[in-house]
């Protein structure tokens, strides 16, 4: 293992996103995933980063009960497009109205990653470009139709179909884009005693 500093270690994601297990699995981390139940609401007063950050901190703060050697890890992610965050879709009708909007257009997704031990939390955030061509409302329904994108911030994966055939440019991490910036990851993980 190349993080020999986390031999000793119990490294937790709290988190049930395949895209985040498989990204930590392929650095070599070995890990435990633990989910615990938290509301993801956050005041509108936040803009931006703040909202990813906020979220990710919210998820860490539902462990409490962490051991000296508990490494804990939350992640958060938020598609910033015309000024205002766009979530992950409650029905197919704002799926459809969230990729129209994103076609044709340059967005923004931000991913924070909060990293908690007993006795220290940081919280560390990581944004990159997308921008997609014009999308056909054929091609956003067959999107939507065999994808089914409500588990996911702006209604898309970019390693999905969609991402495949309509972004043009990425401007940043495509970890990033997929949800958990490993390279921020990795490099404070490295760096941890």
């Amino acid at each position: 293992m190349i993080l020999e500093n986390l031999k000793q270690k119990r490294i937790i994601l709290a988190s049930g996103s395949p895209r985040r297990q498989e990204i930590l699995t392929s650095i070599g981390v070995d890990f435990e995933i633990e989910l615990r139940a938290v509301d993801e609401v956050f005041s509108e007063t936040l803009q931006h980063h703040e909202i990813s950050d906020y979220l990710a901190q919210l998820k860490a703060d539902q462990f409490q009960d962490l051991k000296p050697e508990d490494i804990l890890i939350t992640g958060d992610t938020i598609v910033w497009h015309q000024d205002k965050a766009l979530n992950k879709p409650q029905n197919r009708n704002e799926a459809f109205e969230m990729l129209s909007s994103l076609s044709n257009a340059t967005h923004e997704v931000i991913s924070s990653v909060c990293i908690k031990t007993q006795d220290k939390t940081e919280t560390l955030y990581d944004s990159s470009e997308v921008t997609f061509k014009a999308l056909t409302k054929d091609e956003i329904s067959h999107y939507i139709d065999t994808y089914s994108p409500y588990d996911k911030a702006g209604a898309y994966g970019i390693q999905e179909w969609i991402g495949q055939i309509g972004i043009s440019e990425i401007k940043g991490s495509f970890y990033t884009v997929m949800g958990f910036p490993i390279h921020l990851v990795y490099h404070k993980l490295s760096n941890l005693k």
